[in-house]
């Protein structure tokens, strides 16, 4: 009876243990999460919407910036420089003439410049790739030794420009609607394509100063000396251009080579700026001989000098290159017998005294012809009389024929380089990737973008709530099981009890019963 006892006690006390733990099983919380599942939905369904609903408010107002992109692909951009070489500026896009000549084009007035000008505003962003490159050269400059230090100074000093910006206007400061402001960012970008081409393509100024002298205000010989540098000038232009250029490049406009054009310029210059000068000198054509006289005297001294100073510059450059000292490399154990050899290199130093040399030498050849020309053509109107009109009319009919030839060659030379400019050397230089734009579906475009950040934020707290209400509910489930069980094992006990006093009291009587049974037979 005592072992019943004991064993009945030892499973009320592991039956109480249990009673006491409230376990929260994965199975629970699934069960919280499918019964809060359409909660959670209709929840983060409606945030999203009202996320999106107040970015797209914030887009469409009058207060929001249009914006655009634009992209550079030219040689040089890579190093931040402009096609001259330069260093490239995007704040010249909102330069004031760009500026005035959008306004104009689509029909605004030009009484706010400087408000429109200040509510532009450009942006750009660094590939990944180069910043992964740009830290890791930091990284190698921090961890250098002395005698690394100047390779990883090479290396840290690598530098990314960016070649695609995002240009913005802020329609508040520029006092414009949305519909205008997406009308003027798309003008401005346009004007400055065309602000492009001109500062950077042809040398505009170089045809108005050919093509505007103003010939007859001269003499006949100074005319000449005019048209001769103004051919000289066209020429080198083509020359340079010729240069430049890989592609054989044949103007679809004109139908002409850049070689073409040079040869053109040669021309009139040997053949028709040649025949009237000889006819000048010759005839002693003048207006004023003692007014010529006196231009050639001081065209001869002012070469003399030039002479004089080129002299002196070769002279220098040739004792410069003369104690130049060149690079030396050192070649470790590439010699016979375990020795080491050495090799000099000229460096681009060295390379540019030689330039500056061969440039020297060609300008005082240049002169020292120059200088006989003019001497000869001074004797020759020193000893000879003036000419007779006859030959004065001649060389006016000629001289305004070769006019002519010029601004022909100069009008040429603008229609080929502006061809060339556009189609082949800047064709893809400056490029609208993504104009500025004021439909709905734009709107709608950038609203989705504007939101997407703040809507990722408030759906991933929508869901950390999610995740702690089914938890919280899970617990609460577990504590209400556990107490409906220690419920149910009180009652268990109670009528446990009650048997144990129901066997206690008949063992009580069934020991009384055999007590008087003693007692009797005693």
């Amino acid at each position: 009876m005592a072992k019943n006892n004991r064993r009945g006690l030892g499973a009320a006390l592991r039956n109480q243990d249990k009673k006491d733990e409230a376990v929260i099983s994965g199975p629970a919380i699934i069960k919280q999460l499918k019964r809060h599942l359409a909660a959670w939905l209709v929840i983060a369904i409606i945030a999203g919407l009202l996320t999106f609903c107040y970015s797209a408010y914030k887009t469409f107002s009058a207060r929001t910036p249009v914006s655009a992109l634009v992209s550079f692909t030219y040689t040089g951009i890579e190093k931040g420089l402009d096609p001259k070489g330069r260093k490239f500026e995007i704040e010249s896009m909102k330069n004031t003439k760009v500026v005035e000549n959008a306004l104009k084009e689509v029909g605004l007035g030009t009484d706010k410049i400087e408000d429109i000008r200040t509510g532009i505003s450009f942006d750009y962003k660094i590939p990944q790739s180069a910043y992964d490159q740009l830290t890791a050269h930091s990284s190698v400059m921090d961890q250098a030794s002395n005698g690394s230090l100047s390779a990883a100074q090479a290396m840290l000093d690598t530098k990314y420009y960016p070649t695609q910006f995002t240009v913005k206007l802020d329609l508040g400061k520029a006092g414009l609607s949305r519909q205008e402001g997406a009308d003027f960012l798309n003008a401005l970008l346009k004007k400055y394509g065309e602000h492009f081409y001109e500062e950077y393509g042809y040398n505009e100024p170089l045809g108005t100063a050919v093509t505007s002298l103003e010939y007859k205000d001269y003499d006949y010989a100074q005319q000449v000396d005019l048209f001769r540098n103004s051919l000289k000038t066209v020429k080198n232009y083509l020359d340079s251009l010729a240069k430049d250029d890989n592609t054989t490049f044949r103007s679809s406009v004109t139908g002409y080579t850049f070689n073409d054009l040079s040869d053109y310029a040669k021309t009139i210059t040997s053949i028709d700026l040649d025949r009237i000068s000889s006819y000048v000198s010759v005839n002693n054509v003048t207006k004023d001989k003692d007014s010529a006289l006196a231009y050639y005297n001081y065209r001869i001294e002012n070469l003399n000098r030039d002479k004089d100073e080129y002299t002196e510059r070769l002279a220098a450059l040739d004792t410069s290159i003369a104690q130049y000292q060149k690079d030396v490399i050192q070649v470790f154990g590439n010699g016979t017998d375990n020795t080491n050899t050495e090799s000099t290199l000229h460096s681009e130093q060295y390379d540019s005294l030689f330039k500056q040399k061969t440039s020297v030498e060609a300008s005082l050849a240049q002169t020292k012809q120059d200088i006989d020309y003019y001497i000869s053509r001074r004797d020759a109107l020193q000893n000879n009389k003036n000419s007779s009109k006859a030959n004065v009319d001649k060389v006016e009919a000629d001289i305004a024929a070769l006019s002519n030839k010029v601004n022909d060659l100069v009008d040429l030379t603008k229609k080929t380089a502006s061809d060339y400019y556009e189609n082949v050397q800047f064709a893809n230089a400056y490029n609208i990737l993504v104009p500025a734009a004021n439909s709905v579906g734009a709107g709608i475009k950038q609203a989705v973008n504007d939101s997407i950040k703040t809507i990722v934020i408030v759906e991933f707290f929508i869901l950390a709530v999610y995740l702690a209400a089914a938890f919280i509910g899970a617990v609460k489930a577990a504590c209400g099981r556990k107490a409906a069980k220690a419920g149910a094992d009180d009652d268990d006990d109670d009528d446990f009890e009650e048997i144990v006093d129901a066997v206690k009291e008949k063992a009580e009587k069934a020991k009384k019963a055999v007590n008087n049974k003693k007692n009797k037979k005693k």
